[in-house]
């Protein structure tokens, strides 16, 4: 493989990106080593019983590896009972140690797992508060010093029992020292690695991955791309673990993965993937098999010549600028369109914004020259490349410096049956495309769906997914895992049911304090677990009400929402 970085000429052709290989149990990551595919128990990992059987049905599925939390140091050791019991039973892929909060665990998770997760938000540092803090530059390297004093005999004993580590950051869980000092940004989360992976390499310790999350799928994109870039920099090639945050259950989900994990495999990025439901773990694995599937199908293709466009801003993109012809492009979001009749979507809630026959499209193929047209030309662009959106972008990337600013919207087929392969490859192809700032509209044509008027709920799901446009209220729901103390997926459900009605709303469903605080922020409202069977209510990031039983929650987050005038009535 060759090494693709950011900078790099001739940049639509999928290669992945070469990263250093670790030696994780006896399924190694990176390197030359196919994607793997991950998940997370959501049992209580002092249940052996029930983890050893959640565990195989997790490998069944097609998993290489499966994490396990560990809050403390009785968890930590019982994964060893896990393992053990695993091996017996003839599943001998590794398990992996998830900590927060607690060196003590993670020094006895080393002894037990196959690799130990840390979070460098709160590994040493201390919970987040959301305080400002002022460090002289002093402080700060004393802190740095604190850190590394912690990290160096933890290092000691993975290096001892032959354990890998994975440094997860998460945008929820950023410590208040680097909020003080880089701010709730992608800067601080890349900072908060690369803290960590400093001491690592000085050490000579190399069995290191990274995972970069947020629910919030640009940030989540711009961030992975900002520490390729770092680490590049300060020539470190580390593998890396790819995942939304908090994505929800469902179509959106599904669909939201796909967005956010889909546009860094398209470039190359991700040497491993976890598919984050709010479901069982085993139905994870599926969807990110297919993701993985999908976008590697393109390894070889024909080459794509191109470049980007000189005003391109590859790390965090904003729109293209496009004259504006009616509602479609300019400052306009973008549009929904569809091939479908008007009785074909009468019966769907949100109507796409056009239908095929509504404009003067220009149909252009993405293998064409980007030259000829009018700025007041709305393009209708499809590909029947192998890499698709390679060839889209780079088409729209030629119109860019050739100094057209016709809007463009893209059309693309899929002839799966499944609904979740349609939400999983439009996700994919058309949220990097969003992401990148590319396109003013989407045409999602899907005829073999057994409802093919979906295929305008997943376009304007897309949308959301890629935070250009809001259409209905949306969920940061985590998925279960052994710190979750109360039935999440049953709460998830419960309230989408009894809210889904109040369009442009953010509600946070969270298991627990971990990450729940920090990853809501942005939402309207909370819902977060607290203690057994109790979850906290919260106003943004204010917590409002405390340990309010699960029974008569929701209820209370009615009544919240009414509180502060938030609330309508659902239509009959």
């Amino acid at each position: 493989r060759q090494t693709k970085h950011l900078s790099a000429m001739n940049d639509f052709n999928y290669r992945r990106r070469h990263s250093s290989t670790v030696q994780i149990g006896n399924v190694p990551l990176g390197g030359d080593n196919p994607i793997r595919i991950q998940s997370m128990t959501s049992t209580s990992t002092l249940d052996t019983d029930a983890s050893v059987a959640q565990c195989r049905r997790i490998f069944d599925a097609g998993a290489d590896y499966v994490r396990l939390t560990a809050q403390g140091v009785r968890e930590a050791h019982n994964i060893g009972e896990i393992r053990a019991a695993l091996h017996a039973a003839g599943y001998t892929k590794p398990l992996v140690a998830d900590i927060h909060f607690n060196p003590k665990a993670a020094f006895e998770a080393a002894a037990t797992t196959d690799k130990v997760r840390i979070n460098p938000g709160n590994f040493v540092d201390a919970a987040r508060t959301f305080k400002k803090l002022e460090y002289t530059d002093e402080e700060y390297a004393a802190e740095l010093e604190k850190i590394r004093r912690a990290v160096v005999p933890f290092i000691a004993i993975c290096r001892e029992h032959h354990t890998a580590v994975r440094l997860g950051v998460n945008h929820g869980s950023l410590s208040d020292r680097i909020m003080s000092r880089y701010g709730d940004t992608p800067a601080g989360m890349v900072e908060s690695a690369m803290e960590y992976l400093r001491i690592f390499r000085e050490e000579n310790f190399n069995d290191v991955a990274i995972s970069i999350k947020a629910s919030n799928t640009v940030i989540m994109v711009e961030t992975v791309r900002r520490l390729v870039e770092e680490m590049d920099r300060e020539d470190m090639h580390y593998p890396l673990h790819l995942g939304v945050t908090e994505a929800g259950d469902g179509e959106d989900g599904r669909i939201k993965s796909a967005v956010g994990i889909g546009t860094l495999l398209a470039e190359g990025i991700g040497d491993t993937v976890r598919v984050s439901l709010s479901e069982e773990p085993e139905l994870e694995i599926p969807v990110a098999r297919k993701l993985v599937d999908y976008i590697t199908a393109r390894e070889g293709h024909a080459p794509i010549n191109g470049c980007f466009a000189k005003a391109y801003n590859r790390i965090a993109p904003e729109r293209r600028p496009t004259n504006a012809v009616g509602s479609i492009g300019g400052q306009n979001v973008p549009v929904v369109a569809t091939a479908l009749s008007p009785v074909d979507v009468a019966a769907i809630a949100t109507k796409p914004d056009f239908f095929l026959s509504d404009v003067n499209w220009k149909a252009v193929d993405a293998s064409a020259k980007a030259e000829g047209f009018s700025d007041d030309d709305v393009l209708l662009l499809t590909s029947h490349h192998a890499n698709p959106v390679g060839e889209i972008e780079a088409f729209i990337h030629r119109l860019w410096d050739n100094g057209c600013k016709a809007p463009v919207v893209v059309r693309m087929s899929y002839d799966d049956a499944n609904e979740e392969d349609v939400q999983v490859k439009a996700g994919a192809d058309f949220g990097a495309l969003l992401l990148n700032g590319l396109v003013d509209g989407i045409v999602l044509d899907a005829p073999n769906l057994p409802n093919n008027a979906d295929a305008v709920a997943y376009s304007f799901g897309i949308l959301q997914a890629a935070r250009r446009r809001t259409t209905k209220t949306e969920y940061i729901s985590c998925p279960s895992c052994g710190r979750t103390l109360y039935d999440l997926q049953h709460a998830v459900k419960e309230i989408k049911a009894a809210t889904s009605h109040l369009k442009g709303l953010k509600i946070g469903i969270m298991g627990c304090i971990v990450n729940g605080p920090g990853e809501m922020a942005d939402a309207d409202y909370g819902y977060v677990g607290a203690a057994v069977g109790k979850v906290s209510l919260y106003k943004g990031k204010e917590c409002v009400e405390r340990n309010v039983p699960q029974d008569v929650a929701l209820t209370h987050l009615i009544d919240l929402i009414k509180a502060n005038g938030d609330w309508t009535e659902p239509k009959q």
